[in-house]
Formats: structure tokens, sequence, C-alpha cells
């Protein structure tokens, strides 16, 4: 396939080709590329245009920018493809890290530095590694399928380093620290969601989205069915675990089941108060007046408030890190813990929590004992 090289100014060139035959109205398919640069230059690029048209690779000229393209992207991918927190999280990364810096370029004309300057000027306004890192995931999702969509020629996003992550430390309480918490809530509705999330491990979204009919207080144990997902997009959604082992069987520490049972009692007496009647099975362990979901956001601005009023630092999220690392001191093993947190493996669980455990410097001596029959 031969193109047509000519001079439009001193230093312009303009490339005429021909792509093929359109397959509905059998007419050629004319196209014309400026190429600006010496004509060495214009050659070389006019010779990798032509060869891309032959391999298949050749990607027609537009003139869409890339905040365009994530407008495009959003709407025809990611609405169908992510859940609503997933799709609010590549819109607020993408609207807030990539629009500023490329937005207006055209996708076409993106290039490696230009992703790599983003990296640079997110580090240098003291955004964290992981944020930068979740913008470089991003960002490389949605160029893969501006490359597979035939938009660009590749996706210039996997020609750089992701930004490296050095993992911090998890917040787990003391027991001075736990006992001074519990304290600053203790006689308010947000305790007995407190107590649960240090007695069970579970997720905030998990607990919230617990039924009665998910608890059997006889048996001290409960059943994560489900969680209570909230985002602007899609407002209050329970949803389905997102594995199979986030659907799980949580034994109950006697104490929590007496702090249950008084919430059950202390919940009917309200409801009778408002004239509700008995709760059904299938009714919100922790709920609001009327026995509607209550939003997680508003349970963590609270419980910030109080944390903040007690002179705490300590998160909601820490209850199920102290969780974890109580069960880890008392030397339970690392399967049942990780079931327990409903992690989808125990790498996951020894990812986040393996520096907890103790080394076991049994491991020569149990070889020794096993090595001394086979000599």
């Amino acid at each position: 396939m031969k193109g047509n090289l000519t001079r439009r100014g001193k230093s312009s060139w303009r490339l005429k080709f021909e792509l093929g035959v359109d397959p509905d109205t059998g007419k050629r398919l004319t196209r014309y590329h400026t190429i600006n640069g010496t004509k060495a230059h214009a050659q070389a690029e006019a010779a990798k245009i032509i060869a891309s048209s032959v391999t298949g690779s050749y990607v027609d000229h537009s003139r869409e920018t890339v905040a365009e393209f994530i407008a495009r992207w959003l709407q025809d991918w990611a609405a169908t493809n992510t859940s609503n927190k997933t799709y609010q999280r590549y819109e607020q990364i993408l609207r807030r890290h990539v629009v500023p810096h490329i937005g207006k370029l055209a996708l076409q004309k993106v290039r490696a530095a230009d992703v790599q300057s983003i990296q640079a000027k997110l580090a240098k306004a003291g955004l964290a590694d992981r944020t930068r890192l979740h913008v470089h995931r991003v960002l490389h999702r949605m160029l893969k399928h501006a490359a597979q969509w035939g938009v660009v020629q590749q996706n210039v996003a996997g020609l750089i380093d992701a930004p490296t992550v050095v993992g911090k430390e998890i917040d787990i309480l003391t027991p001075a620290a736990l006992k001074k918490v519990l304290s600053s809530v203790q006689g308010r509705p947000i305790y007995s969601v407190a107590i649960t999330a240090l007695g069970t491990g579970m997720r905030r979204s998990e607990i919230l989205a617990l039924r009665w009919q998910d608890v059997d207080l006889d048996g001290a144990v409960l059943r994560v069915e489900r969680s209570l997902e909230q985002t602007k997009r899609g407002g209050l959604l329970f949803k389905a675990p997102k594995t199979r082992h986030g659907r799980r069987t949580i034994t109950l520490p006697a104490s929590l089941v007496t702090a249950l049972r008084a919430h059950w009692k202390a919940q009917q007496e309200q409801r009778l108060m408002l004239g509700l009647g008995k709760a059904p099975p299938e009714s919100l362990v922790f709920c609001e007046h009327d026995g509607s979901p209550r939003s997680p956001n508003a349970l963590t601005k609270e419980w910030s408030t109080l944390m903040g009023k007690a002179s705490l630092r300590a998160t909601f999220h820490s209850l199920r890190h102290t969780h974890a690392s109580t069960l880890i001191a008392s030397g339970l093993d690392v399967l049942t813990i990780s079931r327990r947190l409903g992690h989808g493996s125990p790498a996951i669980t020894l990812g986040v929590y393996g520096h907890l455990f103790k080394t076991d410097d049994r491991a020569a001596s149990i070889m020794d004992a096993a090595l001394i029959g086979t000599e």
C-alpha cells in the first residue's frame, strides 16, 4: 500500500493514502495526515502510518480530548461494568487528578511523558503514594479500553512504572485506648454498633446490613449475608458479598450476646412507643427510629466527631483491626482468622496482619526429630 507525501509549507507535509474499501458502500477510503518536521522525519512518520494501515493497527485521526473520552468511557463502560461505589471512585479520581492536568489534550496526542508528569505533579502536591497508585491504575484501565476500541494505538500508561506504595501501620487499639474509646460512646446508639464491630471483626457496611433473622442469640452465632453500600450515584443499596468467603458464619462472645439482647429489647420498646409494633425478622439490627437503614457515611462522621470530642485517635475501622490482632495474639491460626474476617484468602490476611504473627522457633528442632530416623 503506497502513499503520497507532498510539501505544504516550510516544515509541513501532507500524507495521502488509501486505507482500503468501505465494505458497506464499496468506495475507496482515503485518509490524510499532516506531519510537521523535516522531510526525513515526515518520510519516517508516513512509513509508520502506512505500515499500521497494513497491519490493522491504524487509528483514524480524532480531536477528541482526554476529558471528552473520560466522559464517554464512564458512560459507555464504567456505568455498566462496575458497582456504584467503584464508578464513583473512578469518576472522582479522573475528575480531580487527571482532567486538571491533561483534560484539554487530544487523547491521541497523550504520551507516556504526559502520564508521568501527572504523577510528578501529584507527588509534589503531597498526595499519598496509595492515592497516586489508584490514579495510575484507573488511567491505565481507561487507556487500555481506548486502545481496544481503536481510539489510540497503544496504552501509554503501560509504558511508565506504577508508584510504589510503602505499607503503613494499621490502627490497633491498646487495652487502655480501647477502654477510653468504648467509654466515650457508652450510652449512645452507636455503642452497640461499636461492640459488634469489636466482637465480630465485621466491616461497617456488613454491620449496618445485618438483620435480626441473620442473628441467632441462643446459638451465639450470626450470619453475614450482605452489606450496605452508599454512593451519590446509587444512594443506599444492599449488596451481596464480593466473594464467597464474604458470606460467612461468625461465633459471638458471650458479652456481645448479652449486649445484643439488651439492644433488641430497647429497640422493641422504642418501636412500640412509636406505634410501629414488634420488629419483623427481616428488620435491621441497627437502623433509624423508623426502621430505615443507617447511613454508613453518617455513622463514620458521628464516630469521628465523638472521638474528636474525647481527644482520641481511633477510626471505626480500627475496631476490626483490634479484633484481628487480639485473635492473632491468642495464637489462633491464620485460616480461621481469615474466614472470620471474610477475606478472599489467607494471603490477604497475612498481607495486612502478617507482621503480628510471632515467629515459631521450633522449626529446627522439629526437623531434627523427623530426620533422626533417616540416618
